[in-house]
């Protein structure tokens, strides 16, 4: 079944409705597939038409305030958006970036920064700046998937030949094994990287995200979880405690630092960090000097996405800033993120590009945790655990 509409703007919903009503009598014979498409063409067609509204000048901006590692995912899809804004609104759409560590952004907006979308690597972080009065409460429920429009997990990066023969989350505390790895005090990747540890070594429930049944499966055992043993798992807590005061030799404030840390300065055994960048790291510093490995089980990052309320109504880049955020889930989008190794959304473009992203028993922080807040309270809070455990080198 065809929603109604309810992503297009109130003027709009009329309109879209009255369009949904002539395909239908139009193309019956095209399939259903190719029908939704139709549909959704005509639908994101109003989203630039009420986007454009009051951009009378003919240029408009937005500014996307986003965590460390998107820099090229973002380029490349703000060009395409705003391709397709110029020609069908005949507006010049600029985008302004940012990009830093996911905690360090929230904490800017939450300071001033003005953005007018936020695409952050943890719930938490937008949580964050729901909190301070920026962005209205129920704004997971505003797009698909919690409004996560694709996927990531935490995998490693090791050097040709894997000379440490590091194959699982164990041989990460090894006492001869060194790992690069962001600060979860700062960054997202830290904070998904230290819960893929903790739940990997405690047993945590996997599913098969791949396939749509995987997902449906998870979230039904979410929806269903009332205890969360995993936080007094003693061999899980004894396995952070080695890891970040013996094995890691330094914090980088950012995923992207992390890469470049063992990259390009050479230092460390291996790199625990976001899929995407691990492929970043191959693609540029050469496959004839790293190898991903991936271990038999991790955690399904979601980094979320949501407009800045208090913003976008201040500068009336509401209707602009929806359009653009519904747009990361269209078909040419959810390619993007496939080509640029983060995991999309769409079955089927996660099909198409499975040799490079392959299946994995992943397990989730609703279903293992308890959610964000529950996980953020006890591991991140300061003076929760990691502040507790952590030892810095002197």
């Amino acid at each position: 079944m065809i929603p109604e509409f309810a992503c297009i703007s109130n003027g709009f919903a009329a309109i879209a409705a009255g369009i949904q009503e002539w395909l239908a009598k139009a193309l019956p014979s095209r399939g259903a597939r190719s029908f939704r498409a139709a549909v959704w063409t005509a639908c994101l067609s109003l989203w630039f038409a009420a986007a454009s509204l009051p951009a009378m000048s003919g240029e408009a901006k937005l500014l996307n305030v986003s965590y460390d590692p998107t820099r090229e995912l973002y380029t490349e899809i703000n060009d395409l958006f705003a391709e397709r804004y110029k020609s069908r609104t005949g507006v010049s759409l600029i985008f302004e970036q940012s990009h830093g560590g996911s905690s360090k952004q929230a904490r800017s907006i939450i300071d001033g920064l003005n953005a007018d979308v936020v695409t952050l690597a943890l719930a938490w972080d937008i949580i964050a700046i729901e909190r301070a009065g920026l962005i209205r409460p129920g704004w997971q429920e505003k797009l698909a998937y919690n409004s996560c429009p694709y996927t990531s997990t935490v995998g490693f990066l090791v050097r040709k030949g894997n000379p440490k023969n590091i194959k699982d989350w164990k041989d990460l505390t090894r006492p001869d094994v060194e790992v690069i790895v962001a600060n979860p005090k700062t960054s997202g990747a830290g904070r998904w990287a230290f819960l893929a540890l903790w739940g990997a070594v405690a047993g945590a429930t996997t599913h098969d995200f791949s396939t749509p049944e995987g997902l449906q499966e998870s979230q039904a055992a979410a929806r269903a979880a009332r205890d969360f043993p995993v936080y007094q798992n003693a061999e899980a807590r004894a396995a952070i405690e080695t890891f970040y005061n013996h094995n890691v030799p330094l914090l980088d404030t950012g995923a992207r630092g992390s890469t470049v840390t063992f990259a390009q300065k050479q230092l460390g055994d291996v790199l625990l960090n976001w899929e995407n960048e691990l492929w970043l790291a191959l693609d540029e510093f050469g496959k004839d000097k790293f190898e991903i490995v991936y271990p038999p089980r991790s955690i399904l990052g979601e980094p979320p996405v949501a407009v800045v309320d208090e913003v976008v109504d201040k500068k009336g880049t509401r209707d602009l800033a929806e359009a653009y955020l519904k747009f990361l889930y269209t078909s040419e989008a959810q390619e993007i993120v496939a080509q640029l190794h983060y995991r999309p959304r769409d079955v089927e473009a996660l099909k198409k590009h499975s040799t490079e992203l392959p299946p994995l028993p992943l397990f989730t922080v609703d279903e293992t945790f308890g959610g964000w807040e529950k996980a953020h309270k006890t591991f991140f809070a300061s003076g929760a655990l990691f502040d507790q455990i952590y030892r810095p080198a002197q």
